[in-house]
Order: C-alpha cells, then structure tokens, then sequence
C-alpha cells in the first residue's frame, strides 16, 4: 500500500507513503486514494481530513515521471474523478481538508493543495507547477485552481514559467494558512485541528458545501441555494445544542446530527 490512513478523534489523516520518489504518485497510488476520498465521503463520523506526504522532503511532487503511465491527448482525455490524486477538483466531500505540507508540492501535489479547505506549511515547503517545463500542462486542477485563488498575473507567472514560490511567498499570495518551522509543523496541524473539531460537524459540512457548489453565483443566486448539507445542519439536533451549550455557559456536545 502507497498510501496510509489513521484515525483518531474524528480526524483522518491521509499519508501518501511513497517518500523514495518524493511522494509521486503513479496509477496505484492515484486509485488507492481515489478508494480513501470515496470512502471518506461515505464516512459520517469523519469531521476532519489531514492530507500529507511521509519523510521530512516532499508533500507530493505529482504523477510518477519515472514511470508514465499515459501519455498526452491520452491522459486528459480518460476520466479524472476529483482531479489530481482524486482531491485537487473533488465536489463531494464536505468535511474539510486540510494540507500539512512537509516539502515539495508541486505540479499534481500542488493541484492537490489546492483543492484542500486550508494548509499549514513547514518553512523549507515549496510550492509550484512545472509542466510546461517538461512539455505537459496543469490538466487536473492547476490551470483552472490557481487563477482563482491569487491574482490573475501571479497565477500566469507561476505556470508560464514553472518558478517555485516559496512557503514565505505562498502565505503573502493567500495560498497557506499557516507557515511554521518544520520542529513545530504537527503542533500547528493538531491546533487547527482542535479548532476545527470545536465547531459543529454538521455546520462545517454546510459551509464548505455551500462555498464550494456556489462560488460561481453572485453573492443573492448563492443565499437562495437550498444545499442538503446546508438543510440537515440547519434541523440538526446540534444546533439546538449549540444554543444550549451558550446559554448554559459549557462547551457543546457535538453528536453529528
């Protein structure tokens, strides 16, 4: 197995184990993981999944160069679900995502941060997306991901050069949350992580549904979206905890629904 997932407290973590290629993926990787994403989905008792890649060196550096699989027209043209490592373009999974970034992220690794919710990266982390160097293109989620996410002309001179950014660099451009040294990386991971598992699962799903199904909308289209997940939080019994949690001065008792 290339890929390992732990649980503990409601958070799974998701480690691509293949540190002896720089967490390159190839097409057994690309299918355990699309396995983990769909089974994620499926998973009600999840409210928070760590992406990482193992060793102290790379996150991901995208698809296994070393041992193409397919080529060209090939590539693009054969079904992707979720993009790059099933992640970079995935639309239903609603708990979040968050990117622990230990190295190297680029080409389909960077892709894949960039479909994650948030990310915490180490300082010596870089991120960028290298294909046009080799004669291929950011096809799953690189071309269309990152022009959205910083400015326009920044995003084009990450692509049309290949250039690395820095983490110092992807944190002032609004790509990281976080940048730490690399000793406190898993300390910063675990305070997001009490973060997120402090506020109700069910308004977490609501809310990343609702940004990501509506971000094309104009900003009344996406208020009058009725979205399931945004439904079930709003009848859920945590809400009525919330509530009561306020008014008794305690912490809520999430129960997930």
């Amino acid at each position: 197995m290339s890929v390992r997932i732990e649980w503990a407290d409601h958070v799974a973590t998701v480690t691509i184990d293949r540190p002896d290629v720089l967490n390159a993926i190839d097409l057994a990787t690309e299918a355990e993981l699309q396995q983990i994403w769909s089974e994620l989905e499926r998973n009600d008792d999840v409210r928070l999944v760590v992406l990482t890649g193992a060793g102290d060196r790379a996150f991901c550096v995208g698809a296994d160069m070393k041992n193409p699989s397919v080529k060209g027209v090939d590539y693009w043209a054969a079904a992707r679900p979720g993009g790059f490592g099933g992640i970079a373009l995935r639309e239903t999974l609603n708990v979040p995502v968050l990117a622990r970034v230990n190295g190297f992220a680029l080409g389909g690794g960077f892709e894949m941060v960039l479909g994650c919710d948030l990310v915490v990266a180490c300082e010596e982390a870089s991120f960028g997306l290298p294909e046009a160097l080799v004669g291929r293109m950011p096809l799953d989620g690189g071309m269309t991901l990152l022009q959205r996410q910083i400015p326009f002309r920044q995003a084009m001179g990450v692509m049309l050069t290949g250039q690395r950014l820095s983490a110092k660099r992807a944190l002032e451009l609004g790509l990281v949350n976080e940048v730490v040294p690399r000793a406190g990386l898993d300390d910063a991971v675990a305070r997001w992580t009490q973060a997120i598992l402090a506020c109700a699962p069910l308004s977490l799903r609501a809310i990343k549904q609702v940004v990501r199904q509506t971000a094309t909308l104009s900003a009344a289209q996406a208020q009058a979206v009725r979205l399931p997940a945004l439904v079930a939080a709003l009848q859920s019994e945590d809400a009525n905890e919330g509530v009561l949690a306020f008014q008794q001065k305690r912490k809520p008792q999430w129960r997930g629904r």
